[in-house]
């Protein structure tokens, strides 16, 4: 009996192991151009992480208190994907959200910020990249597929999509949209 537990732990941990090695693998694409809300040039930094198996990004400031995106797992991502997480995270520092209190994880304040960052990205990839719409759509089914694969409950990334998809049928531009949000904040 110890036998057979042996082999079935051998047997599942080859293929964990096989698994993680065929995952696709894709160029990190060049970061685009960031600018943060006070006019600050913001940095992109590639991580390197064990742990993560889809394109992640953090924005916030460094050390040093420069602004910085820091990106997870590019590698694991198609380019599509890779540019719509750059400008989300980009949106937070055009927002001014990593200068303000981070609202508690999941509140109605944080579901709000990450909204606002989907739509900008939303909006950027369909006015500053040629053929932008289709990209945008390739962008939604990668993130679709990472989200479903790191557990995320269907309605949850339903209504994510549904949000992406009508920002980006809004009637305005990146830019009006972001300072409408400034605006809003108090910030401009």
């Amino acid at each position: 009996m110890r036998f057979i537990l042996t082999i079935i732990v051998l047997l599942s941990c080859s293929q964990m192991a096989h698994g993680q090695s065929t995952k696709a693998k894709f160029a990190v694409i060049a970061a685009p151009v960031c600018t943060n809300n006070l006019g600050q040039q913001v940095q992109f930094e590639t991580v390197a992480s064990a742990r993560v198996k889809s394109a992640a990004g953090m924005a916030r400031r460094d050390d040093a208190g420069l602004p910085v995106v820091y990106r997870f797992g590019y590698e694991f991502s198609p380019p599509a994907l890779q540019k719509f997480i750059d400008f989300h995270e980009c949106a937070h520092h055009q927002t001014g959200d990593v200068d303000r209190p981070h609202p508690p994880r999941n509140s109605p304040e944080h579901m709000m910020n990450e909204s606002i960052a989907d739509c900008i990205a939303a909006l950027r990839m369909r006015d500053e990249i040629d053929d932008g719409r289709s990209l945008l759509t390739e962008a939604i089914l990668a993130l679709t597929n990472a989200m479903t694969d790191a557990g995320f409950a269907s309605l949850t990334t339903d209504s994510r999509v549904s949000n992406i998809e009508n920002c980006m049928q809004k009637d305005t531009s990146p830019e009006g949209f972001i300072n409408g949000v400034l605006m809003h904040r108090g910030l401009k």
